[in-house]
């Protein structure tokens, strides 16, 4: 019975201890850079209330988030399941819960003591409902705090309810999203580059979170004895690899992008906690390796001390690690003497490119500005797919090249769409930003969906276990088979969407929104992209999924649709409207044609780049009908050479003759018998 109880108490010690050591690393490192004593002449001090309460708040408050993202990743993704939460993942949904109750606390408090030190008033003086809401309501700090304790409040709420693994995958979603706020409005959002410092602060915070979260609550699990343990240490190690990868990748960035230089990071206080972090990255990397090589073998037969000896290690470096973050986070870039950013600056992220020039083409090639979402993203994505391939060979099964070099193309596309000079003078004039929308809605799909990334991933990926837990190739096909796919997919909603989101886009007040804010200019970005790799898939794509229309049908559904396609383009050119005119007139650009003739100029490229890709989707499209009437037409004489009952046309050949031989039965029925000399032998019924 003691012994039990030691067990059970184990997992609390465990997140109790990495707590007060994050906590501890934080004040220290406050206390030795004397960072939580500075005080400017001249300006009265929030007192000293603020002054540890504000990171004690930020060190709580990603304690519990990153302990709410990883009890719901240990219970919806990583210990298996059914589609119903057993008693166990029902646990670790209600530590969550718990989790979320704590963190959104913590981001309430976060926000009070934000807004003392802002205003470097006690926090007394600003605990008044009107300036807290007015905080809110006008500064983006207030409100991603306000966004981050609006989260917590949701999952701690919902969370008590939730019994079904897709119910908490969809909290896992919200909680991820959860983080986010802040990113958007801290140091990184504040500098010069600040679009790629936001992105890649972005993919580094989630990347921790789930890395750390998911080893903590995996550790707890092996300290449980839960079933299924070994099987969740697996998907684990997979989490844990491409997590690793985005916080180094997206870590240097990040560095790169704020430090002015490599010499700071030896003379500045800031500097020197990069290089402790990355020592520790380093470390943690060094010890996933380990895992992967000795600890996991020794978990699936059943001996866990090894993988808690090294799993404890990499969850204390961990938590010192988040410390020294949120340390960092109060601790100011080194300044490199850099002018004051003009207003361009400020909405771009990066100084205003030159002008066009008389070859207005060339800058579009020789410009190019770092975009760490779509960088790391498709990287990963070039990676993953010849990883498939080079499997498929391995085992002696042969891949069309033809489909490589569409993905990789595809990809190529991408980059050149998101970072070249389309992506730079995309934000600067209408003009070159509807060639950027076409390029990645028309041009970068027909390339990609031709890749059949998903065959290709069915192909490759290992078949679960018969009695075992769906993998990743069952959660694939599940997916293409869902009820949501069969919806979006359909030739009438990927129609709607195709067209329907430019209008929706340009015609309202969202395009403005969405080009002031870097995320929602990615987000504009990628819904082009994926509404165009949904559009394309309907048509001429070679993937699995619901039942698509037949390719007369899918002909006429592109003949259909692209008349709006111009409509579009016209009415963008005879719109005497500026489209986001504000955007435009704080750019203040100084060359180039005006933002009316700018806009013309735009809806003639949307008009004229629309044609070619529809030439050459009529063309793939011809092109795989041809082919798949040739394959049918193999099928149906291999069926006739193997003398198949289930032969088509021998079967519609047997229903003509069952044909003919009803027609003739009537007929042979009404002509009259004539009697032979037989008869005469033989006496009638009615003579008998």
């Amino acid at each position: 019975m003691a012994g039990d109880i030691v067990r059970a108490r184990r997992p609390a010690v465990l997140l109790a201890g990495a707590g007060a050591l994050a906590v501890t690393v934080t004040a220290a490192t406050l206390a030795l850079t004397g960072l939580s004593t500075t005080s400017v002449p001249g300006i009265e001090d929030a007192g000293p209330l603020t002054a540890w309460g504000l990171p004690v708040a930020r060190v709580v408050s990603d304690i519990t988030s990153v302990a709410t993202i990883g009890a719901l990743l240990l219970a919806s993704v990583l210990l298996p399941s059914g589609r119903r939460l057993s008693p166990a993942h029902m646990r670790y949904v209600t530590v969550a819960s718990v989790a979320a109750a704590l963190w959104a606390l913590a981001s309430a408090a976060l926000l009070v003591f934000t807004l003392s030190d802002l205003f470097a008033q006690p926090v007394s003086s600003v605990l008044d409902p009107a300036i807290v809401a007015d905080f809110v309501i006008t500064d983006g700090q207030g409100r991603s705090y306000a966004m981050m304790a609006g989260a917590g409040m949701v999952l701690a709420t919902v969370g008590l309810g939730i019994t079904t693994a897709r119910w908490a995958r969809a909290a896992l979603v919200v909680a991820l999203a959860g983080i986010l706020p802040p990113v958007f409005t801290g140091h990184s959002a504040a500098a010069a580059n600040h679009d790629a410092a936001v992105t890649s602060l972005g993919l580094h915070v989630v990347g921790v979170a789930v890395w750390v979260g998911g080893l903590v609550f995996l550790v707890v699990a092996v300290l449980r004895r839960e079933a299924g343990v070994s099987v969740a240490a697996r998907r684990f190690s997979v989490f844990a690899g491409g997590a690793f990868l985005a916080v180094a990748a997206s870590g240097l960035v990040n560095a790169v992008v704020r430090l002015p230089s490599l010499g700071v990071l030896f003379t500045s206080a800031y500097g020197l906690m990069v290089m402790v972090k990355l020592l520790a990255l380093i470390g943690l990397g060094g010890l996933g390796w380990w895992h992967r090589r000795r600890t996991l073998r020794a978990l699936d037969g059943g001996t866990r001390r090894p993988f808690l000896r090294i799993a404890g290690c990499e969850v204390l470096i961990m938590a010192a690690a988040t410390g020294l973050a949120v340390a960092l986070s109060r601790t100011p870039a080194p300044d490199a003497g850099a002018s004051e950013p003009t207003r361009a600056e400020e909405l771009l992220g990066f100084p205003m490119p030159p002008p066009l020039g008389d070859f207005p083409w060339a800058p579009l090639f020789t410009q190019w500005h770092f975009d760490p979402l779509f960088a790391f993203g498709t990287a990963a994505a070039g990676i993953l797919y010849l990883a498939g391939v080079r499997k498929l060979r391995a085992r002696g099964d042969a891949w069309p090249v033809g489909r490589t070099i569409a993905w990789m193309a595809g990809l190529v596309a991408t980059v050149f769409a998101t970072m070249s000079g389309l992506a730079v003078y995309g934000k600067v004039m209408m003009s070159v930003h509807m060639g950027q929308h076409m390029f990645l809605a028309m041009t970068v799909p027909i390339l990609l969906v031709l890749g059949a990334p998903a065959t290709l991933a069915l192909r490759a990926l290992p078949s679960a276990d018969k009695d075992g837990p769906a993998g990743p190739r069952e959660v694939l096909l599940r997916l293409l088979h869902s009820r949501y796919v069969r919806v979006i997919s359909h030739p009438v909603t990927a129609s709607a969407l195709f067209i329907g989101s430019a209008f929706a886009v340009y015609y309202t007040s969202l395009f403005e929104t969405l080009m002031r804010s870097h995320l929602g200019h990615m987000v504009m970005l990628t819904h082009f992209l994926a509404v165009g790799l949904l559009f394309f898939w309907v048509i001429i794509g070679i993937d699995p999924g619901p039942r698509r229309p037949p390719h007369l049908g899918r002909l006429f559904v592109l003949i259909l649709t692209m008349p709006f396609h111009s409509w579009f383009s016209i009415s963008l050119m005879s719109s005497v409207e500026i489209i986001g005119e504000a955007w435009w007139t704080d750019l203040a650009r100084t060359w180039g044609p005006s933002l009316l003739d700018d806009q013309y100029n735009g809806g003639a490229i949307a008009w004229a780049t629309g044609d070619i890709p529809v030439l050459i989707t009529t063309i793939i499209l011809a092109a795989q009908w041809v082919r798949s009437d040739a394959r049918e037409a193999r099928r149906v004489d291999r069926q006739i050479d193997r003398g198949d009952h289930n032969d088509p046309l021998a079967a519609y050949n047997a229903y003509l003759a069952s044909l003919h031989a009803r027609d003739r039965a009537p007929r042979l029925a009404k002509v009259p018998r004539q009697p032979g000399p037989a008869d005469s032998d033989h006496p009638t019924r009615e003579e008998s």
